[in-house]
């Protein structure tokens, strides 16, 4: 794994946006190692927060295609999710929408809701600029809260 992020960590703002890009997808992956690395070697944090979130964002996008692809049929046959919770869950997409691509950002379900948003069929445009505000935000944190520390130092 070390090998994986020094690699990433070499190529700077391309390596970001790639390991965010991973992160994004359906992939383990922590692209927060490779960016605190990279703003605390100095590059500037605001490409970093950029590149990390475009990246980050499009692995997510790789995820609502995923979930376009899919259908109903088969996460109740393949999943054994009975149809019942599969309505709940569609409801619960249907009200709020594009809007849940905000909550792209949280470990290990943020995946899950953008794919169960693709196969809801949620509006593409506003899914994807509703996952950027998201993981914009939650880097833009992680730059504050290293820019924090150094400023301890």
């Amino acid at each position: 794994m070390d090998a994986i992020v020094d690699f990433f960590i070499n190529w700077g703002y391309l390596g970001l946006f790639l390991a965010a890009f991973v992160a994004g997808s359906i992939l383990p992956f922590s692209s927060e190692v490779v960016l605190t690395v990279l703003v605390q070697m100095g590059l500037d944090p605001m490409l970093c927060l950029l590149s990390a979130s475009i990246g980050n964002t499009l692995g997510g996008v790789v995820c609502y295609w995923l979930g376009w692809l899919g259908n109903m049929q088969w996460i109740e046959r393949w999943l054994k999710v009975k149809q019942e919770s599969l309505d709940k869950v569609e409801r619960f997409v249907k009200r709020y929408g594009a809007w849940m691509g905000l909550f792209s950002v949280l470990p290990w379900v943020g995946e899950a809701i953008v794919v169960l948003l693709g196969l809801m069929r949620s509006n593409v445009y506003l899914t994807t600029l509703t996952m950027f505000i998201g993981k914009a935000f939650r880097y833009a944190l992680i730059i504050l809260a290293i820019e924090g520390v150094n400023s301890l130092l």
